[in-house]
């Protein structure tokens, strides 16, 4: 099945446009906060040139996105469709973070909608990759109804593996 893993998604608040080379600046600027990154894997990813590699790695997916606030214009984070497998028919999404003057305002529930809400036109099943020690972003995911289904060893683009959960959500479940 071949669909676009790149549309603009977009409602009253938030969109998501397509992540151009242009956007490093702006969101390098947001990824520059140390705070983002303690929970993470890679908890360098504040450093400009460690965030560099993550950039490229978005841009190849040729599925990321600049997440920007309407009401401002400016970018408040990054997220993307990836691994789309055909046989499975599923894909993930992930590599998601926020400003974190984001953070409890609602924006991470109102980006999932916009994803599952279009990705499951196309595949039943969704899921994320969350590392094992990023209990904030594990009790965001549960809170969308994804389950954890597994761990797996994850090797992020240009970065050593590390241990990630795996969760997943099927569209019947998805209100």
């Amino acid at each position: 099945m071949t669909f676009n893993i790149q549309p603009i998604l977009e409602n009253e608040q938030i969109a998501l446009y397509p992540l151009q080379e242009e956007d490093f600046d702006d969101l390098y600027l947001v990824a520059s906060d140390p705070k983002i990154w303690e929970q993470h894997p890679n908890k360098d990813r504040w450093k400009k040139e460690v965030f560099r590699n993550f950039f490229n790695g978005a841009m190849q997916s040729k599925g990321a996105f600049k997440i920007v606030d309407k009401s401002t214009g400016k970018a408040i984070g990054c997220t993307r469709y990836y691994d789309y497998n055909e046989e499975k028919n599923h894909i993930l999404i992930g590599y998601t973070f926020y400003a974190t003057s984001c953070w409890g305002k609602g924006i991470n529930p109102m980006v999932k909608k916009l994803m599952l809400d279009y990705i499951f036109q196309f595949v039943p099943k969704v899921q994320f990759h969350v590392g094992a020690g990023n209990l904030r972003s594990q009790i965001a995911i549960s809170r969308l109804g994804a389950e954890k289904i597994g761990e797996e060893e994850i090797a992020y683009f240009g970065e050593p593996s590390k241990l990630n959960f795996i969760y997943e959500i099927a569209r019947e479940n998805w209100v």
